[in-house]
């Protein structure tokens, strides 16, 4: 129990002192106080109803609730808690000095003195403070300074937390406070139902701790590998519409992070998460996501990032190229002269820089200009492709032998073979046409929206960045083969983020952030304490694209820059969202990755 106000004043009523106290402490409970001389007619129960309910608490607590006359004879109230330890003598708890007994009362006082956590909020709370949350599920993050959990708050029914700690300080893995500080202003205000999002945040015990919503169950990548039951027991047609719903969600949260200027920067099976419901979200993209932080700084290999991220995170141009942002273009026909019975595909390779069959090339080539995303754009389009994989079931293991078909060799022992969709798009176009050939076979009605989704696809995985379509222009594109072609009329999350408008009326967002208050009151021993919160970020409220519909570092930048080394997608991921700084990093002792040929 979180002994919160309400709680408090509707546990103590004269009932339960009178539970807790002998017959003529009983009767005592109507005398007029010991005093005041006279001058006051209150009574002791009239004292502890209006002044004392939480300090009679404590002393059931420690088993003496009999104090509490003694304790009102010397004009003690709630309001004088927290009594500091040295002081907490003058009580009297017992006949004779027991400095067990003042521990105990030290300690159980900040039970009765929460501070709750509330939407939008960053505590400070003092050493001895009790934060109130309880843990529902711990799980190791990076070492012992770093931890991930899942926690629920008093006064959020339902809602399951994930918890992050952070230590701070000044030695290696720790943040100083400042930069805790800064970080948890930079994200406070992005806030998306299918990103996991700032919730929260509070120092405690040399630790930062954030809450996100919401808490994941499982990612895309062990979905692919093992549908969980209740997916697998939907039925047919709802399971379908789910997945293509998914589907248009990711799209709209990616368009709503590129409209702010953001990018996500590390799109994967692993970082596409969903929760008990079936609630698909991005992973959060901040420098508190520890598991994003392991890619980062750890010095092997990542297989997962290099196989879903985009050519010209891992490959130099051939050739030099302008410093100047690339300027996309959209590539969509209409939908009334969209191919879609064609069931061939070309993956654009045309006026390439990049050469991604010649890696003897980068080590000559000058840095390019790297659009993050326009890389973002790439890697959703291979998450996509193995979601419409998954409704013909031939995702996962299938989807990446296939890939790396090519590399099989005689002779080359156990060397592991590249499956990557960047080095290998030609497999890609012929894993596609085999997609587009299979569903045209199917009954269903979603199936006939599978080729024009194909082709979109085929644009988002073009080699060259600018070539790529712009994340308005594929959820614009998406939208139209959801309601056209599949026959899904009201496909969830649909909004506008700059690019296109459906007549919802133009969504305004506010990207101010609420900057901490380094002023705010906190807890002081032997005074009256208040808790003071900040208001909460823009949150955007959008339809569940769960099952339960019944329906089926720092932020990434635009200007970040390459760096002279290959390195992972995650370079630079972790850019201040409010000083966007562009710096070349290279990772050390960073090898390039040996494939079969």
């Amino acid at each position: 129990m979180w002994w919160d106000a309400d709680t408090v004043d509707k546990t103590v009523t004269r009932q339960f002192v009178c539970s807790h106290l002998l017959p003529g402490e009983i009767e005592r409970l109507d005398q007029p106080l010991g005093f005041g001389d006279g001058l006051t007619d209150g009574t002791y129960w009239e004292w502890i109803e209006e002044k004392a309910k939480k300090i009679f608490l404590i002393l059931v607590d420690l088993g003496v609730p009999d104090q509490i006359f003694g304790v009102v004879d010397d004009s003690w109230d709630d309001q004088d808690l927290p009594i500091a330890l040295d002081q907490v003598e003058r009580l009297a708890l017992t006949v004779s000095r027991d400095e067990r007994s003042e521990k105990r009362f030290y300690y159980r006082q900040f039970y009765y003195l929460l501070r709750p956590l509330r939407k939008g909020d960053h505590n400070k709370y003092q050493e001895d403070e009790v934060v109130p949350l309880d843990l529902v599920d711990r799980k190791p993050g990076l070492g012992s300074s770093h931890g991930v959990d899942k926690v629920v708050l008093p006064g959020e029914p339902g809602k399951v937390f994930c918890r992050r700690r952070i230590l701070l300080g000044s030695g290696p893995g720790s943040l100083s406070y400042e930069d805790f500080q800064f970080e948890v202003n930079s994200i406070r205000n992005i806030q998306n139902d299918h990103l996991v999002s700032y919730w929260a945040s509070y120092t405690h015990q040399g630790y930062g701790y954030v809450l996100f919503t919401k808490a994941s169950d499982y990612s895309l990548k062990s979905f692919l590998n093992t549908t969980p039951a209740a997916v697998k027991n939907m039925e047919k047609v709802a399971r379908r519409r789910m997945v293509l719903n998914w589907i248009h969600c990711l799209v709209d949260t990616l368009c709503y992070i590129h409209n702010r200027g953001l990018s996500h920067g590390h799109i994967t099976p692993s970082t596409v998460v969903f929760n008990n419901v079936q609630h698909i979200s991005f992973a959060d993209f901040t420098r508190f996501n520890t598991e994003l932080m392991a890619v980062v700084d750890k010095t092997s290999f990542d297989k997962e990032s290099y196989d879903y991220a985009a050519p010209e995170q891992w490959f130099k141009p051939t050739s030099a190229v302008p410093t100047s942002p690339i300027q996309r273009k959209s590539t969509f026909p209409s939908a009334s002269t969209s191919p879609d019975n064609n069931y061939t595909f070309s993956i654009n390779r045309g006026n390439t820089e990049y050469s991604p069959n010649n890696p003897m090339a980068v080590l000559h080539a000058p840095t390019p200009h790297l659009n993050p995303q326009a890389a973002d754009i790439f890697s959703l389009g291979c998450v996509i492709l193995e979601l419409l994989s998954f409704l013909l079931k031939k995702h996962g293991r299938p989807f990446a032998t296939h890939r790396a078909a090519k590399h099989k060799s005689a002779g080359r022992g156990g060397a592991v073979l590249d499956s990557s969709f960047h080095k290998n798009l030609t497999q890609v176009e012929s894993w596609m046409t085999q997609l587009a050939k299979d569903a045209s076979k199917k009954d269903d009605a979603i199936f006939r929206g599978f080729a024009p989704m194909l082709h979109l696809v085929e644009r988002m995985l073009a080699l060259n960045p600018a070539d790529r379509p712009a994340a308005h222009d594929v959820q614009k594109r998406m939208y139209q083969v959801l309601t056209e072609a599949c026959g899904i009329r009201e496909p969830h999350c649909v909004h506008e983020y700059g690019g296109w408008d459906f007549g919802l009326g133009r969504l305004k967002l506010k990207t101010q952030p609420t900057v901490l208050n380094d002023n705010a009151e906190t807890m002081s021993i032997a005074t009256k304490r208040s808790s003071g919160s900040t208001s909460p970020g823009l949150y955007h409220r959008r339809t569940n694209s769960g099952n339960s519909s019944g329906s089926g570092g720092r932020m990434g930048s635009v200007a970040t820059a390459v760096p002279r080394e290959p390195t992972s997608p995650l370079s630079g991921v972790f850019e201040p969202l409010q000083s966007i700084r562009s710096r070349d990093k290279v990772r050390p002792g960073w090898q390039s990755p040996v494939y079969a040929a």
